[in-house]
């Protein structure tokens, strides 16, 4: 039996690449003694030797062609297996404004994470020459000095996506389990004589999973530091879905550890590193107010309301045309852009790439793919804090209307406590709301129009945001639509047994004879209804005012005025 560092110089590859290759059980006969592996003396070397994500078998059909990349975040998978939308020219604007540490806010499954991975495919030193992902992309016709930075660089790489845990012990636990695993694709740092001893300790605590909270903050920084001495070129540093965790720690309540822990860890990471060429990072927010990225001056921050970068998250119009062609599905082209268009990018209009890629490939059929994918705790959290005013305002966007709303890009979790209005920053960047015209304001915030970006959207509103006001859990959506269809067909008496039924349910002794009550309790319902109806509230017509109003959108269904007092609801057709 020989040792790992043996066969490593007998197959004139690195040790880290044997190590992979016996924990991935491509070595017959490997054992692991202790912390080392014996490998068998007649071993032979495996055909593929490089670190990847995995061994990738095409399949493709003459009709469908090319299958679609359905929750794959792996570059190299995505793009030799399934059809890949091309946005290596990230790397020619990055390349381009080399900004030192960059930070993409975009909303969930919008192809951050996959971008991130190319982005370290592309820059990562590897044994493989990984060039070839590259030569048949728009990247590699910019020329030769955007091709001298292909593989050129150590990368430290994590994804913070699926930390969502329910307290602070489990997330410190799961964090220290990805930092374990990316140090282990660095394994070949321990027998590097550029290390001091010193840190191949600390890099051992790590592997053990013996390293404390402490030691945890500290871990990009020196591992940044240990890359930068080994290969002897500066670490790039990715982190995706930074925010992930913070989130979590918002929702369930361990929200100033998770803030504490995250600014130690970036400040180390990226402020004052000598050791990084380049940070990237992405999430949902910016959450600068947090002080994560406290005196980070060297931060370039990207968000919706950018230009720069504005095409590389999500698909354009001319990319999901030629995503129709190329499947057959040119006729669809209107519906789908009725339901999964309309986001605006910076100056871009952007189509959400995770349910245009679900719709295409579930045979054109429209639904709400996105908003199923995820959890909308902080959702909730808009909505018990919600205004009368905002309430109203959120009715308006369901019927399609814009309103006017400040939005401030730093806005952070916990103030929507100290101000509510800080609703539509947060449901903005989120991607439940699009900004069709924006001003700048001297404070940095934009003055905007907002409205909802399409029909799965609207969806969302319908099914999460404003479900909140029927009391969830005190009624049934087959009340709701008993008291829709008793609006349509002019049923009095279906109405009345339906609003009954609703307020024996939801309401409490204390609220009986509020008209305030019950002005919410059925505008909130009026507004679940589908999109037939303007809906107007509490404003003057004629000599008086109505309380609510609904204005027919096609004459086929009736207008209707509806007057509220603390004894009787009045209907009138």
């Amino acid at each position: 039996m020989k040792s790992s560092k043996e066969i490593a110089n007998t197959w004139e590859v690195a040790e880290r690449t044997v190590t992979y290759l016996c924990k991935s059980g491509k070595i017959p006969g490997a054992q692991k003694i202790g912390k080392s592996w014996q490998i068998p003396d007649d071993a032979e070397k495996p055909a593929d030797s490089r670190v990847t994500s995995g061994t990738y078998i095409k399949n493709s059909s003459a009709k469908t062609g090319r299958m679609l990349p359905i929750g794959i975040s792996d570059y190299i998978r995505a793009q030799a297996e399934y059809y890949y939308v091309d946005k290596t020219l990230l790397i020619k604007e990055f390349l381009d404004q080399k900004p030192l540490v960059s930070l993409f806010t975009r909303p969930r499954r919008f192809g951050k994470t996959l971008n991130m991975d190319m982005l370290r495919v592309f820059f990562e030193i590897s044994e493989e020459d990984t060039s070839k992902y590259f030569v048949d992309k728009a990247i590699w016709k910019c020329g030769k000095a955007y091709r001298d930075h292909q593989g050129k660089y150590p990368v430290i790489f994590l994804t913070f996506k699926d930390v969502k845990f329910d307290t602070w012990q489990a997330t410190i636990d799961k964090i220290r389990s990805l930092l374990q695993e990316e140090y282990g694709r660095h394994e070949a740092l321990l027998s590097s004589d550029k290390i001091a001893k010193y840190e191949k300790e600390y890099f051992s605590r790590i592997l053990d999973g013996t390293a404390t909270e402490v030691d945890l903050t500290s871990a990009l920084e020196r591992l940044s530091k240990m890359l930068t001495s080994h290969y002897g070129e500066k670490a790039i540093i990715i982190i995706d879905e930074y925010d992930t965790p913070i989130q979590e720690g918002y929702a369930k309540d361990f929200y100033d550890e998770i803030i504490s822990f995250m600014r130690n860890f970036f400040s180390g990471a990226f402020k004052d590193n000598k050791n990084l060429s380049f940070g990237f990072l992405t999430g949902i927010l910016r959450i600068a107010q947090e002080s994560i990225f406290s005196g980070l001056n060297n931060l370039t921050v990207n968000t919706v309301m950018d230009k720069a970068f504005d095409k590389f998250f999500g698909f354009t119009s001319a990319e999901v045309h030629d995503l129709m062609t190329y499947y057959g599905a040119l006729d669809k082209e209107s519906e789908l852009k009725e339901w999964y268009d309309g986001y605006i990018f910076g100056e871009e209009e952007i189509y959400n790439p995770w349910s245009v890629i679900n719709y295409i490939s579930k045979g054109c059929i429209p639904q709400a793919y996105w908003v199923n994918t995820g959890r909308n705790e902080i959702l909730e959290d808009v909505m018990q804090v919600a205004t009368d005013d905002i309430t109203e305002r959120l009715y308006s966007l369901l019927q399609g209307e814009c309103v006017v709303a400040r939005i401030d890009q730093n806005v952070i979790y916990r103030s929507l406590s100290e101000d509510p209005a800080n609703i539509y920053s947060l449901l903005l960047v989120a991607g439940y709301l699009k900004a069709p015209s924006k001003e700048l304001q001297p404070d940095g915030s934009y003055l905007c129009e907002v409205c909802i970006p399409n029909k799965e959207i609207s969806a969302v509103y319908k099914n999460e945001i404003l479900s909140h006001f029927m009391q969830t859990g005190m009624v049934t959506r087959t009340t709701a639509n008993k008291i829709a269809e008793s609006l349509y067909i002019n049923d009095h008496k279906k109405l009345q047994t339906a609003i009954a039924e609703y307020m024996d349910r939801s309401m409490s002794f204390y609220d009986a004879g509020a008209e305030g009550f019950y002005h919410g309790l059925i505008l909130g319902l009026i507004a679940l209804m589908d999109n037939q109806y303007k809906i107007k509230s509490n404003r003057e017509s004629g000599d008086g005012r109505f309380d609510i109003c609904l204005l027919p959108r096609e004459s086929k269904y009736p207008g209707i005025i509806i007057g509220i007092s603390d004894k009787n609801i009045i209907i009138k057709i």
